[in-house]
């Protein structure tokens, strides 16, 4: 396992809500950790590390997640690592492994050291357990990123020797410390209000409502496989109740706003990149956009991810539909004029719809276009990366209250049908079982979710969806290679990192 003390690196911008002209001391020693404005650049290098291309500012953050519905690459082209997990194919060298491995283990690293040495400072104490109170929100989120990934992990909670070679401990240890952080999390961050609003307005910060969401989804994600503890349902629809009652997020942006602004109202975690200062989101804009079309400026699109066509098809009439989905392609002609053809046509490379709602970046500095032409296509884009918008906490809160009752209650269904709303949807049938109500709250978290960072390979994951989904698979679709479906719910573990560790690993099963 290769071992990062502290960060190795340090960024000259840092996220979102921190000063640029801050410098992110996220290598700094104990010895020289004397000062809050210390600490609070080693917590701003944890969301740097975080947001750096190696880690979540690429596509690369979802490789191993194309073996869901709502992601699939083109057969060709320099797409083999994402085709291959398509495929359900993936392999322990595939080179796009190390972002998903690499990028929380720096950031839980580097929490560690916040969390080990915050004390050590003198200064304002509500200042000092803000900054740890992130620290651990930040470690939790790494750890439930990396365990529905990769399964067993090292638990490591202190910094630790760099030859140190720490065992994978049991799933379920690992969750332990995942509820762990986030309940000091709640304790110490505070709650956004209208006497610290920068805390809504800049949700770069993680605060106390972060980590309760967080918390919840992590119960939910408990209740499934491989924890499969149904008590789980119960607690998880408490957390989600508490942050739903402080009435403080809301769905009044319109979907289509929620790609393309920042901070909006229903964000409520995301992490912030800055293209001026080397650390742009690239998983919007170009990434996104067929190889088919190009600017009037000659840019091109890179064609590296889009939907299924059957996982399109099944998508809901609606107004959400409309915003998600690119449906006709803008072909440029000579002239720079367009010639605008259906995505199942012949005259397209791929035969397949894309996504619509991450085209744009950040008010157009992905793709600048109108109905009927492209001007520009950009790869790098300022557009924030949501990782807890408030449609999941609704949405997690109308599932688990629905399961841990035995039934869905009303408030089960005011939750869901406020996500409907938005979309442009009627309330959902009244009058369902638990689990048809569950079903549905899953399909509605899949369009509403729809491409976003592995939310919805973790529902096919904890409700091992695999064979319903490959099931409805679309003949054109890249090739399944025929295997062990029970093996591909887990990523393998990086090569590298089981050479480094194979004293004391096991590969897990199937690789």
């Amino acid at each position: 396992m290769k071992i990062y003390p502290f960060i190795l690196f340090a960024l000259v911008v840092i996220t979102g809500c921190q000063k640029l002209d801050e410098d992110p001391k996220g290598n700094l020693t104990p010895e020289s950790f004397t000062s809050q404005k210390d600490l609070d650049a080693a917590v701003a290098g944890i969301y740097e590390v975080y947001a750096w291309d190696g880690a979540y500012g690429f596509t690369s953050r979802m490789c191993s997640y194309f073996g869901s519905d709502d992601l699939t690459t083109d057969p060709g082209l320099n797409k083999q690592d994402q085709r291959d997990f398509d495929r359900l194919n993936g392999s322990s060298t595939n080179g796009s492994l190390n972002a998903q491995w690499e990028g929380p283990w720096r950031a839980i690293y580097n929490a560690n050291n916040v969390i080990a040495n915050y004390q050590r400072i003198k200064g304002d104490e509500n200042l000092k357990a803000r900054a740890a109170g992130q620290a651990y929100f930040l470690r939790a989120w790494g750890y439930y990123m990396l365990v529905r990934t990769f399964g067993q992990l090292p638990l490591v909670l202190t910094p630790i020797d760099a030859d140190a070679r720490p065992p994978r401990e049991e799933v379920s240890k690992i969750y332990e410390a995942i509820i762990s952080d986030l309940k000091l999390a709640q304790t110490m961050l505070p709650a956004p209000n209208a006497s610290n609003y920068p805390w809504k307005s800049e949700p770069g910060r993680a605060n106390q409502f972060a980590a309760t969401a967080l918390l919840a989804d992590v119960y939910l994600t408990m209740t499934g496989w491989p924890i499969n503890q149904t008590s789980y349902y119960a607690l998880a629809a408490t957390e989600a109740e508490s942050l739903i009652k402080q009435n403080f997020y809301d769905l009044n942006t319109p979907y289509d706003k929620v790609f393309s602004t920042n901070g909006s109202s229903e964000s409520v975690f995301s992490l912030y990149f800055k293209v001026s200062g080397n650390l742009p989101q690239r998983g919007f804009g170009a990434s996104c956009v067929p190889l088919d079309e190009s600017g009037i400026d000659a840019s091109g699109g890179w064609d590296d991810y889009y939907p299924e066509i059957n996982f399109y098809l099944k998508a809901p009439a609606c107004t959400r539909t409309d915003a998600t989905f690119y449906t006709t392609l803008k072909l440029k002609q000579p002239g720079n004029v367009f010639k605008l053809v259906p995505w199942h046509s012949t005259e397209t490379h791929a035969g397949h719809p894309y996504y619509k709602k991450f085209r744009s970046g950040l008010n157009g500095d992905g793709v600048k276009e109108t109905d009927t032409s492209i001007l520009s296509i950009q790869a790098s884009t300022n557009k924030a990366l949501d990782i807890i918008r408030y449609p999941m906490t609704l949405l997690d809160y109308a599932e688990a209250s629905a399961m841990a009752n035995n039934a869905p209650t009303a408030d089960s269904y005011n939750a869901i049908n406020l996500v409907r709303k938005r979309a442009g949807l009627p309330n959902l049938t009244p009058n369902l079982s638990a689990t048809a109500f569950r079903d549905s709250v899953v399909f509605e978290r899949a369009y509403e979710f729809a491409g976003e960072f592995g939310m919805r390979w973790f529902d096919v994951v904890r409700l091992q969806l695999l064979p319903t989904i490959n099931g409805d698979r679309h003949a054109s679709e890249n090739p399944i290679v025929p295997t062990a479906i029970n093996n591909r719910y887990l990523a393998p573990i990086p090569f590298n990192e089981m050479l480094r560790n194979q004293a004391v690993w096991k590969q897990n099963s199937g690789y």
